[in-house]
């Protein structure tokens, strides 16, 4: 197969000027994540048991750590583990026992935040490499420097922290390694120092059970003179009779709406970060650990989002000149997301980096399976989500960069045996997908480059308000680089509003499913329609002047059937 770029296990010897190599840290909330995080590029993880991490959900057991810690060091990757909770006296008991299994397991580094355990540990274990949590609220280089003379061997700082501070922290304290934060969910506050949670849940935050309660919508009430209270939505009628604004202290005079629809208004709601289109920043000054938040998701975001960011790392330091992050965020758009955002990158908060209108996780792929099984003959998959008949699975390989795709027009049941048209996840699936289905490929390449583990995504329906967000979202990259205009995205804001209000469950893909109206042009694996009908003769010949798993553009065809005016126009814009 063309192109056949390594994702992972890739051995480059560039250096930046302070000889400094980034790591590519990812979460593991349990232990198949982080398994499929390591598949998928990740040179370290970080994993916690529930009772002594800042993860009361995390269904990661001693054992698992035990096992993890095997599993990450047979392949030369490093395991941190967390011990970043602050302690009450309850948990003071538990200290002993914990740091004695540490100890047997040999971690790469314990995670710490509060000052009492730091000391314990370094005490009673010695030998741990201590690493000081985001949680310890690490904003400044003095801070840095503290940490590094009681004995901290890496400070992970917070996410507040400029590029421009992170830069002069490198700089101040180059005997200490760096850990950042450059993909994941964002706190309305210090790194979790929010007692909003407490209060609306009596769910501890800084206990690892946030509530996320700065997520929930809010609506907005009146009390009338006779003591009642009434529900007031803020709609056009009543906006006629009343004027809402908030106005804060430092910027009196500027009155900013407060608007709300009837599902209320999401005014502490982040985007998530992406530090995607500024990460050759961190690689050049040489941060040593680049941090992805989410040991509560999926495996399929630990999977997707190790795989982006090892491709996009392992490019620059194979050409930092002519490094593009575009193909990397298409690849982030695809996972589950509030949007993305740059944070504090530049120092401040932009009006663009919370989401006022929506707090949907919204992407335009979902997990359609993975790989369990790769047999002389067929991959065997688990099923995630429902698949129908002209459905395109890819395969997302750790080892390319390129995924392969096939449309698949039944699915073998593999506990049954019969045929089916339709694979409803309930009842935890598997089918059987025969190699001799992939015309398109190598019987040693497919079983070299999709091993056990390998995930499979497949297009996601969205509803119409789904693709306006979307569209907002892109915007709001486009603005935060500087590139955007406001009108455009007034526009689509307010289009995404209405089709909020007008909200349908009408789900409707990018592409369509069967028949002749059904081709793509991505000359997918199976399809019939595409390798054989002589009208894409043309689109045939245009495919093979690509590398491996380059495609037509979709959003230049008006005409999916590709017929010859459409693929003159394809071939004009090549």
């Amino acid at each position: 197969m063309a192109d056949m770029k390594a994702v992972s296990d890739k051995q480059t010897t560039y250096q930046t000027a302070t000889g400094r190599r980034s790591e590519l840290l990812m979460p593991a909330g349990s232990l198949e994540k982080l398994k499929v995080a390591i598949l998928y590029g990740a040179d370290a993880v970080y994993m916690g048991t529930p009772d002594m991490s800042l993860r009361t959900k995390s269904s990661v057991t001693l054992e698992d750590v035990i096992e993890g810690v095997e599993f990450a060091h047979a392949r030369g990757k490093r395991v941190y583990l967390t011990l970043n909770l602050f302690s009450h006296n309850k948990d003071i008991n538990k200290l002993d026992e914990y740091i004695e299994t540490v100890r047997q397991v040999n971690p790469d580094g314990l995670i710490v935040a509060d000052p009492g355990v730091f000391m314990f540990v370094k005490e009673k274990a010695p030998e741990l490499e201590l690493h000081v949590s985001t949680q310890a609220n690490i904003c400044s280089w003095q801070s840095v420097k503290f940490w590094q003379d009681i004995g901290a061997k890496l400070a992970v700082l917070g996410r507040e922290v400029s590029y421009e501070e992170l830069t002069e922290i490198r700089e101040k304290c180059p005997d200490i390694k760096l850990e950042a934060f450059v993909h994941g969910s964002m706190c309305m506050t210090y790194s979790g120092r929010c007692l909003l949670s407490n209060f609306m849940a009596e769910r501890g935050a800084n206990q690892g059970a946030c509530a996320n309660s700065c997520r929930w919508g809010y609506k907005v009430h009146i009390r009338l003179k006779d003591g009642t209270l009434k529900e007031l939505e803020l709609s056009e009628e009543e906006m006629d009779k009343f004027e809402f604004f908030l106005e804060e202290d430092y910027r009196q005079g500027e009155l900013m709406p407060l608007e709300e629809d009837a599902r209320g208004s999401y005014i502490l709601n982040s985007r998530d970060l992406c530090i995607m289109p500024k990460l050759d920043d961190y690689l050049k000054i040489g941060v040593d650990s680049l941090k992805v938040e989410g040991r509560g998701k999926s495996a399929y975001y630990a999977g997707m989002v190790a795989r982006a960011y090892r491709m996009a790392i392992d490019d620059w330091y194979d050409d930092p000149e002519n490094w593009n992050p575009k193909k990397y965020l298409d690849e982030l758009t695809a996972v589950p997301n509030r949007g993305y955002t740059l944070a504090f990158h530049e120092g401040r908060l932009t009006n663009y980096s919370h989401a006022y209108d929506d707090n949907q996780n919204i992407g335009d792929y979902e997990y359609a399976g993975q790989i369990i099984e790769v047999r002389d003959d067929a991959f065997i998959v688990d099923i995630k989500n429902k698949l129908t008949k002209g459905e395109v699975l890819e395969f997302m390989s750790p080892y390319q960069q390129d995924p392969m795709m096939i449309r698949m027009y039944e699915f073998e049941d593999i506990r049954s045996g019969e045929t089916v048209e339709v694979v409803q996840p309930g009842k935890k699936p598997q089918i059987r997908i025969p190699f001799s289905l992939f015309h398109e490929e190598n019987l040693e390449n497919l079983k070299k480059n999709f091993p056990v583990m390998t995930i499979l995504r497949k297009e996601r329906p969205l509803t119409q308000d789904q693709w306006d967000r979307m569209k907002v979202d892109y915007e709001v990259r486009m603005m935060e680089a500087g590139l955007g205009k406001e009108s455009t995205y007034e526009k689509r804001a307010e289009q995404l509003r209405t089709s909020i209000k007008d909200r349908s469950k009408d789900r409707k893909l990018k592409t369509p499913r069967m028949g002749t109206e059904g081709c793509c042009g991505k000359g997918c694996n199976g399809c019939m329609i595409f390798w054989n009908d002589p009208i894409y003769e043309k689109a045939r010949m245009l495919l093979k002047q690509k590398k491996q798993g380059e495609m037509f553009d979709r959003d230049m065809k008006e005409d999916l059937t590709l017929s010859d005016q459409s693929i003159e126009q394809v071939s004009a814009a090549e």
